[in-house]
Formats: structure tokens, sequence, C-alpha cells
């Protein structure tokens, strides 16, 4: 069982901070403490938009301990806003109706539970951006 390291782990999963270089202004998701770009060490804490675009998507069948009850599932890679590129999860989506270039944004959603005593877990995924869902007939 691993409480103590969800709970320290939480904020970090409910929202999406990193970096970004003062000099260069480059953003890094996770965080850096050197920049990659320039090599400069000043880099100040970022909170990210939660907004993106998907890159690529694959659907998962053969999932990992405490996700098999998940499966299939909508895993991808999504560019946000800001530049970095990350892995993630994708929900409330047909993966049939998900193409490159699609506008998303991070959504809070259970990811797995610690079998039937431990703590539920939750992290960001992304979901088609609202607005676009909205504007189409």
């Amino acid at each position: 069982m691993q409480i103590a390291r969800t709970w320290r782990q939480q904020a970090s999963n409910l929202r999406l901070s990193g970096t970004q270089c003062a000099s260069c202004h480059a953003h890094f998701f996770p965080g850096r403490i050197r920049c990659p770009h320039c090599a400069s060490t000043d880099m100040q804490p970022h909170a990210f938009s939660g907004q993106g675009e998907v890159l690529v998507t694959t659907v998962v069948h053969e999932a990992p301990r405490n996700f098999e009850e998940q499966v299939p599932y909508l895993a991808g890679l999504v560019r946000l806003a800001e530049g970095p590129v990350i892995a993630a999860l994708l929900t409330d989506v047909d993966p049939k109706d998900v193409a490159p270039g699609m506008p998303v944004e991070m959504v809070t959603r259970r990811i797995k539970s610690d079998g039937t005593s431990g703590p539920i877990v939750y992290a960001y995924k992304f979901a088609p951006l609202i607005s676009e869902l909205q504007d189409t007939p």
C-alpha cells in the first residue's frame, strides 16, 4: 500500500505544473532544474493552461496491474498550448472520433484504486475541448 506516496503526489496529479526558463522562455513538463535549450538554471514554476491538441492516439487492450477493469482505453500524445508534449490518457470521447489536431483540455478523473482498502487515485486526463463540442451541430 502506497498511501503516503499517493498523498504526496496528489497536487501534481490534479494540475499541470512545470517550469519555464526565465532566459529563453521555454516551458517544461515535468519541471526541470536546468534548461536543455540554453543551459540556464533560472527556472520559474509554471502552471499550464491545460489546453492542447492531440498528436497521436492508440487504444490499449492489455493493461498493467490495477488498470484491467478499464480496458480498452485511449492513450496518446498531447501537445500543450505552451509547447511541451506529454503522454496522457484521453476520456469522454469515442476513439473513432479522435484525430490529430483535435483540441483537448485537461480534466481530473479517477485513474485506479489500490485494491479494496487502498486509496482511489485521481489524476489528469484529456477530454475534447468543451467549446469545440458546443460548436459542432
